[in-house]
């Protein structure tokens, strides 16, 4: 099946064992605008070595009623390949396919018009080299951003990418590092300093975390590449509660979804820094400290300690947990 300009690009949907989550995220989904035009390619991965196996059957069981879609394809994983095995080899194999790919987890609840914003920045950027992808979160903290802007980040909740954008990817945490050379670069990499990104990948690349999203942040910021942003939110992230990195004290994201759609239009392709620090520096400062000295491991794991035992608005508890990679 080849891309063509004006198709809408293939869905791909990851999900392990929880139902719950999983059903108000294909609900979401099937309620967007284009859905009933969308191709929806779901992955769904296998139980744990030595775990029971009952969740992860009752998810399957569900899959196989979920209708609303042009199509519905389900790919069910023999054995246990994590989350980012099973992203990393989901999304290379559609993007090998078909050109695009739009991505949610089964946890991320989308807005109406999700889907039509990402095919219409998915179409309206197909060309331009410097663009690898598009996000469909902002923190809904209600201070004011354009309608659409970029910054050195795709993102992983709700996000889609091109397959050039993809075969930028680098698996290898300590290829990654060894390209970051200066503090200045490093302090960009962390928005200001304001959040530990740096020593996740540091994490990933000792074999203590094992995250996706870390890798691909990293890979798109050293190439110099943009993701586009909206100002309107797109997702909420329902699933601080479930999973291995559910908490106790977490609360559902309050995170606004847009009725509306973001306007996209050509704007100038660099870094909105001013945006970020307005928008994302304050949100990534006051729900996670950084504590500083002490060895990397050490800052990292004071950092998601400390975050994952408080109720953080926003959906930043989610942002931490999916970085830290350990579902």
């Amino acid at each position: 099946m080849n891309e063509t300009a004006d198709s809408t690009a293939p869905v791909a949907l990851f999900c392990y064992d929880r139902l719950d989550c999983l059903k108000q995220t294909v609900a979401a989904l099937r309620a967007n605008e284009l859905a009933d035009r969308s191709d929806l390619f779901i992955f769904s991965d296998g139980p744990k070595p030595g775990e029971d196996a009952a969740a992860v059957c009752g998810v399957r069981a569900y899959l196989k009623t979920v209708t609303g879609f042009r199509s519905v394809h389900i790919g069910e994983a023999e054995t246990n390949r994590g989350l980012a095995g099973s992203i990393i080899s989901g999304v290379t194999e559609i993007v090998n396919r078909f050109g695009k790919i739009i991505v949610v987890e089964d946890d991320i609840v989308t807005a109406p018009f999700f889907l039509r914003f990402m095919n219409e920045a998915l179409d309206f950027y197909r060309n331009e080299e410097k663009v690898a992808g598009i996000h469909g979160w902002r923190p809904s903290n209600g201070l004011p951003a354009p309608e659409t802007f970029f910054t050195n980040e795709v993102g992983c909740w709700g996000w889609a990418t091109w397959k050039r954008g993809w075969d930028l990817f680098e698996p290898d945490g300590k290829k990654l590092l060894a390209q970051f050379t200066s503090r200045e670069q490093i302090a960009r990499f962390d928005v200001f300093d304001s959040y530990p990104f740096y020593e996740m990948l540091k994490d990933q690349a000792d074999g203590k975390v094992d995250s996706w999203a870390i890798r691909w942040y990293a890979s798109v910021f050293l190439k110099g590449k943009l993701g586009l942003q909206p100002g309107k939110n797109m997702v909420r992230n329902i699933g601080f509660t479930s999973g291995t990195h559910g908490s106790a004290g977490s609360t559902i994201a309050e995170d606004v979804l847009s009725e509306e759609k973001p306007v996209i239009r050509g704007i100038e392709l660099k870094t909105d820094w001013e945006v970020l620090k307005r928008v994302y520096v304050p949100d990534y400062r006051r729900h996670c400290s950084r504590p500083r000295g002490g060895s990397s491991s050490g800052r990292i794991a004071g950092a998601v300690r400390g975050a994952v035992r408080r109720i953080l608005p926003g959906g930043l508890v989610r942002a931490l947990q999916r970085m830290e990679g350990r579902r």
